[in-house]
């Protein structure tokens, strides 16, 4: 029987070598929070759950154990994509490491397993799917350091993207029952916490080896924008994207079909774009995310099957075209944008519309718990969107993390809602859903109220109602967004299994009959985006506080060195290294290599591999 690495007998040693790790291999003086106390109870020997947001250095909590114990770290990752990510970035800090999955050679799969029989391999990714296949290898013929499973929540059925191959993940501790397993994610509810340490049978306990990091993400800006009809959504989407040019940014839509939709209306603007969705081949996902990865392609239109697999840390925004189902999955993906730490902007468009249809994919389901335990979300997430107090505050409370101020970098928090009497436009709204039988949409009541006279109103006599027209004064967002918020006020509800029909709830009826005041937000026309803050806000003024044009202009000739020194290695430019290292090599200006050494993300192979070429840069441009 194989003997594994168990109590180790230099566990002290290793524990003090970890912030030598940290330096020599990653470029760091110091942890983040949490991250010593995960690395050093896995190298003792014991289970962890870990909840930090994208960006917040999951990774190096099963990197350092890694490099720290003897033999091979496994790591068990979804997708191919994301794998190569990971094994691009660690080869590019001299850390041994390779992949195991279903693109391998048979070739390179012997080259990998004889390193990792050998212990020359630190680290071995592998889907969830090959780990099963290789158990018997990994048991008779590696010394297995430690198990990582990332995007843990994807075992449990409560999570925001449940996958079926994860569920045979919790034999893991039958046959290495000696061996610490950790299990990350960047989000989980309670719920889904328990799940996933029932499933893998994890060794832990709420006070005993589960840490949860902050979830704020400050470098991020929270906007919704309501009552958005399409055409206005893609006048908005195409001024912003002209206003971030060549930035990397994601726009996930609630369908394949929509992102075939904006990414043609996109291109029609001479804006790079391409969709992904599971409807592509292989070949076409696989052809996208390498563009996107390699900045070649500027936008991706994707449902939510992307982003989790790839570790692009440049991508400078995230938009939301439709409502996503949950907080959890909104989180998740917005955390897609900024995980260099630098200023990233996250913009959710949000309509009544998006509502119907994910509480119609909701009561579609045949299972009440998954029914019931859906709509919560959904309710929450609507409360999200539809706040009007900050938004930060709502995100952090969420997932149980106390946030009592105002972030000051939300729309909310930027432009504080404005409150009328709106008891007469209430009115107006209701009389419409009354005077039709309760038996309309929104759409149509909408329709009524600004007396347009469509085939549907005319074919009704709805023309001749005394509510027609009697709401001119507002537009169509105006009015999407004031049945919103009857909607979130309970003064309607929708029959989601009747056309979608507003019904008037008895709190309504008061409204409608005078018995009851209604104070509604503004909803001023907005046809503009914010003017983007400069490169220096985006870069440097949150790390540095400089506003130097000069380190701007340092800033993009080393954007250029970089982007040589990807091309020949043949790996994403952020590889090399992130918009935020590149950042404060332009603001501090080393001189020397010890000096280029010290730049916080710049490790001893990089410094020793790169300073020369970037020093050269540095002192022409000086002189």
């Amino acid at each position: 029987m194989q003997q594994y690495l168990t109590t180790n007998e230099h566990t002290t040693l290793q524990i003090m070598d970890i912030s030598q790790i940290l330096r020599q291999y990653f470029g760091y003086d110091s942890f983040r929070p949490l991250q010593r106390e995960i690395i050093e109870r896995t190298i003792q020997g014991h289970d962890s759950l870990v909840l930090m947001p994208t960006g917040g250095g999951k990774s190096i909590c099963f990197q350092i154990p890694a490099l720290a114990m003897s033999g091979t770290a496994v790591v068990i990752s979804p997708l191919i994509s994301l794998m190569k990510d990971q094994v691009e970035s660690l080869q590019a800090n001299d850390i041994p490491s390779a992949t195991l999955n279903s693109s391998t050679s048979y070739e390179r799969q012997l080259l990998v397993r004889r390193k990792c029989t050998n212990g020359e391999m630190k680290i071995l990714y592998i889907s969830p799917e090959r780990l099963m296949q290789e158990i018997p290898f990994l048991h008779s013929q590696m010394k297995v350091s430690l198990f990582a499973i990332d995007e843990a929540h994807c075992i449990s059925h409560w999570g925001h993207d449940f996958r079926p191959e994860y569920a045979q993940l919790g034999v893991i501790h039958e046959y290495f029952p000696d061996i610490p397993i950790m299990a990350l994610t960047a989000t989980a509810d309670k719920v889904t916490r328990h799940d996933i340490i029932k499933q893998l049978h994890l060794r832990v306990t709420d006070n005993d080896g589960v840490f949860v990091s902050s979830f704020d993400r400050p470098n991020l800006t929270l906007k919704v924008m309501h009552g958005y009809a399409t055409r206005d959504k893609d006048a908005y989407i195409a001024n912003f994207i002209r206003q971030h040019q060549h930035e990397s940014g994601i726009i996930y839509c609630l369908s394949r079909k929509t992102t075939e939709e904006v990414s043609k209306k996109l291109r029609k603007l001479n804006i790079n774009a391409a969709p992904y969705h599971a409807g592509m081949s292989t070949e076409e996902r696989d052809k996208v995310q390498e563009a996107f990865r390699c900045d070649n392609l500027e936008v991706v239109c994707a449902t939510i099957a992307f982003g989790m697999g790839i570790d692009k840390s440049n991508i400078r925004w995230v938009i939301h075209y439709n409502t996503p189902k949950s907080i959890e999955g909104f989180y998740q993906e917005i955390g897609r944008a900024g995980r260099d730490g630098l200023h990233a902007d996250t913009v959710l468009f949000y309509s009544l519309q998006d509502i119907v249809q994910l509480s119609q994919f909701i009561q579609k389901s045949t299972d009440e718990d998954t029914r019931r335990t859906n709509t919560e979300k959904l309710r929450l997430m609507r409360q999200y969107a539809e706040s009007r107090i900050c938004r930060r505050r709502i995100l952090l409370n969420y997932f149980n993390e106390p946030y009592d101020k105002n972030c000051h970098n939300c729309d909310v928090c930027d432009n504080p809602p404005k409150s009328f009497d709106g008891t007469i436009v209430a009115q107006k709204a209701l009389s419409a859903a009354a005077r039709t039988g309760e038996s309309r949409s929104s759409t149509t009541l909408i329709d009524i109220l600004r007396g347009k006279v469509t085939e549907t109103i005319r074919r009704n006599g709805y023309d001749h109602l005394p509510t027609f027209g009697k709401g001119a004064e507002f537009d169509d967002r105006q009015w999407r967004d004031f049945f919103l918020q009857l909607l979130q006020m309970g003064f309607i509800e929708i029959e989601y299994d009747n056309y979608n029909a507003v019904k008037i709830t008895p709190f309504g009826w008061e409204v409608l009959r005078g018995k009851r005041k209604v104070e509604l937000v503004e909803n001023t026309r907005q046809k503009t985006v914010d003017k983007p803050k400069s490169r220096q806000m985006q870069l440097r003024i949150p790390v540095f506080g400089t506003n130097d044009k000069k380190d701007d202009e340092l800033y993009e000739e080393l954007r250029k060195l970089r982007r040589q020194i990807a091309n020949e290695m043949s790996v994403p430019a952020f590889v090399v290294m992130n918009d935020k290292v590149l950042s404060l090599i332009s603001a501090r200006k080393p001189m020397t290599v010890e000096e280029f050494g010290a730049i916080p993300g710049i490790g001893t192979y990089k410094r020793d591999r790169y300073a020369e070429l970037f020093l050269a840069v540095i002192a022409k441009f000086t002189q």
